[in-house]
């Protein structure tokens, strides 16, 4: 009997490897977290498919898979799920509705004596789980907001912090305007649906209170969902106070160091023009006076670090972008929002804070 399995939850607190059916093109659209994409068809099979399913029917359609999908390719797609099965004995199977695709996917694979439970309802049922809860997951927790000034270390102490959501991990880009990481951002559905796994597993573990770095209503080109922004918005506030020194030597090694290391030493030019790109952006708000400073720190310190490996004059660049460009626009915004904020303090006092909360 080829078995069907719907306990979304448990799928979500034991991070079950999935194994997607679906055509690359849907997953690139949107996927799960431990999920691996090993198409029954890919893309021109499936358009091809689907062409006919609207003009001759399901029949002819289901006829017209098995022909394309047959003989060695067949075979060598069922050697690729054997071998995802031998290494994840506890997979799962889907397709985008539960239904043909991954019920036959199924059978194939029982015809090769070997068993794999299917998700009922597929990608859609899937999905629609994680919407509902991510909707309802307020209910579970109260929110604390950390905020502070571009480069105060928020990121830092939120990875010490168990009850905490690192927003711009799961988004994949840093919040700012040089933010942009050299990997692809997260789509908004896998955003969602990495965020809904995040938050159902710390409700889980007991969690009553959960921190979140200080965002606005969306990271980069990913949008918090509306269910999110309500909450963050009346949550009390703590802002992270750190001096203006360790916060140039943050964003001196997050923005400058560890990206460059990233890109490689070919990529040392992508960078550059990655840098100037980002600045380009900001030119407007920033104004022309102070985008020629700007520029013109960045160019030093580049030409600097070509001659003598040093990234000293960075620091003079990066010190330039704060007090003129990040610490006006943030001070804005948070005495907006000064009743809001609980504590201003240092890391330690932060953390005093919050390790209270737990007691």
């Amino acid at each position: 009997m080829l078995k069907l399995y719907d306990d979304f939850k448990s799928i979500v607190l034991n991070n079950t490897p999935l194994l997607d059916v679906r055509a690359p093109v849907e997953f690139k659209r949107g996927a799960f977290l431990n999920a691996v994409n090993l198409p029954i068809m890919d893309d021109e099979e499936r358009h091809l498919v689907g062409t006919c399913y609207k003009n001759s029917g399901n029949e002819k359609a289901v006829e017209l898979g098995h022909q394309l999908v047959s003989g060695d390719v067949r075979e060598r797609r069922i050697m690729a799920w054997i071998e995802f099965m031998d290494a994840n004995p506890n997979a799962l199977l889907y397709c985008f509705r539960g239904g043909q695709r991954s019920k036959i996917s199924q059978m194939w694979l029982h015809e090769y004596g070997r068993e794999i439970v299917r998700l009922k309802g597929g990608y859609k049922a899937f999905r629609n789980f994680l919407i509902q809860s991510l909707d309802e997951a307020h209910k579970h927790f109260k929110p604390i907001i950390l905020g502070g000034r571009t480069g105060c270390g928020k990121t830092l102490q939120l990875k010490e912090i168990p009850n905490a959501v690192d927003l711009e991990a799961l988004a994949n880009h840093r919040g700012s305007s040089f933010g942009q990481k050299i990997t692809p951002q997260t789509s908004q559905i896998d955003f969602e649906n990495n965020l809904a796994y995040a938050m159902i597993q710390k409700i889980e573990q007991g969690a009553d209170y959960l921190v979140f770095e200080d965002e606005g209503k969306h990271i980069g080109s990913v949008f918090m969902p509306n269910s999110f922004i309500s909450v963050m918005q009346e949550a009390p506030l703590l802002v992270l106070e750190t001096p203006m020194n360790e916060r140039v030597e943050i964003t001196l090694r997050e923005y400058v160091m560890e990206a460059q290391n990233i890109y490689g030493a070919e990529g040392f030019l992508e960078w550059e023009n990655s840098i100037k790109n980002s600045m380009k952006r900001i030119e407007k708000r920033l104004g022309g006076e102070k985008y020629r400073v700007v520029s013109s720190l960045f160019e030093d310190a580049f030409h600097e670090q070509i001659k003598s490996g040093s990234y000293e004059k960075y620091k003079d660049w990066v010190e330039y972008l704060l007090r003129e460009y990040y610490d006006p626009m943030y001070d804005y915004q948070i005495e907006k929002r000064s009743q809001r904020v609980v504590l201003r303090g240092t890391a330690s006092e932060v953390k005093e804070y919050i390790k209270n909360l737990s007691i």
